[in-house]
């Protein structure tokens, strides 16, 4: 994680009005929306079944809608949307970032939800659009424009699931979680402008190629803490090696330099999880960060990266743990049960990291 969002949360946070409520900026969106659809649907009678295909027509507009707006508008500084731009790019893109895509407080979500005037504005648009056309057909038109109006509350809902916390029930629901995945490479700082634009279906990014998946056979899994140490001090400890036991929640002995272990280097390790790994480490950065590269059994490759970043509490301790398997046996064991155990243990190690800090690192 090259970029951290935490001082413009603090920054944006500040900001918010002392009397924002999440649910009446959400409630209102949602009645609103609700009243709007039922509205223009309550002006088309004895509707025929094919003019029913009108609504997922509409979906697909939408659709498109969605992604040319976040694409041209959201990621383009233009003079006409510049307010767009600046609540897209210049408060969503810096409040969530990779590896911090959830919201920790209601209040956050005033920086997920659209702002509530913008639904009552892209209702008077449609509306007029809707005393223009509705002369030609009013079924298909009143179709038509609450099926927009489905999208437009299909986008918020889904949207706020995106930044939902990883355990929580709804981020398990089958399409949340391809889309939260979908959403997560998006805010990547060096993905952002390129590649997956739509956020409720990938429609669009699909048909004009901006459509981006991380290698299936590359397992990222990304955690950090709060430690009340500076920085340096927390760095030092996680690259000494020879104390890894103190703080992973199972059984590990390592063999390797005494002391914080530099680039270069290398070191042996063994534990009731992994079993044997010869370890290189492939970049240090003082006071910053700390890469080490390891192999193992079943054609095991893994790339751990600790990166330490000053916050108010102390530091922000990120751990990025990225691996793969070579062999076929070791991919079948990792769909079947290895990977849903290393993202367990990636959170007892970094909750014990957090525990045993203040008695392990000198004040």
């Amino acid at each position: 994680m090259s970029y951290d969002p935490q001082p413009f949360r603090a920054r944006y946070r500040a900001a918010i009005h002392p009397r924002y409520n999440v649910w009446l900026h959400g409630g209102f969106v949602l009645l609103f929306g609700i009243a709007a659809i039922g509205f223009f649907w309550s002006r088309a009678t004895d509707v025929q079944p094919l003019q029913w295909l009108t609504v997922p027509l509409a979906l697909v507009c939408y659709n498109g809608i969605e992604y040319v707006t976040h694409r041209y508008l959201g990621h383009h500084r233009r003079a006409w949307a510049r307010m767009f731009y600046q609540r897209h790019t210049g408060d969503h893109h810096s409040f969530f970032a990779d590896g911090q895509m959830t919201f920790e407080s209601l209040r956050d979500w005033r920086v997920i939800l659209f702002p509530a005037w913008l639904i009552v504005v892209a209702t008077v648009v449609m509306l007029l659009g809707w005393l223009l056309l509705e002369a030609l057909n009013r079924n298909v038109v009143s179709l038509f424009f609450g099926g927009l109006l489905i999208g437009y509350l299909g986008y918020e809902v889904l949207h706020a699931c995106e930044h939902f916390p990883d355990d929580h029930p709804v981020s398990r629901l089958l399409w949340v979680r391809h889309m939260r995945k979908h959403h997560a490479v998006h805010h990547r700082r060096d993905l952002m402008q390129t590649v997956n634009f739509n956020v409720t279906f990938p429609l669009w990014d699909w048909v004009l190629g901006t459509l981006y998946r991380e290698s299936p056979a590359v397992v990222r899994v990304q955690n950090h803490v709060e430690i009340g140490r500076r920085p340096e001090q927390v760095l030092d400890y996680v690259r000494t090696v020879t104390r890894w036991h103190e703080w992973h929640p199972y059984p590990v002995t390592t063999t390797g330099p005494a002391g914080p272990v530099p680039a270069g280097c290398s070191f042996e390790y063994d534990s009731s999880r992994a079993g044997r790994l010869s370890w290189d480490v492939v970049d240090h950065v003082p006071q910053r960060s700390w890469k080490a590269r390891a192999r193992g059994k079943y054609g095991l490759e893994l790339l751990v990266t600790y990166e330490c970043l000053e916050v108010d509490s102390g530091t922000r301790f990120v751990r990025t743990l990225e691996y793969h398997f070579a062999s076929p046996i070791g991919r079948l064991a990792d769909r079947l049960f290895a990977r849903r155990r290393i993202k367990r243990d990636s959170l007892d190690l970094l909750d014990k990291l957090r525990r045993v800090a203040s008695e392990a690192i000198p004040g």
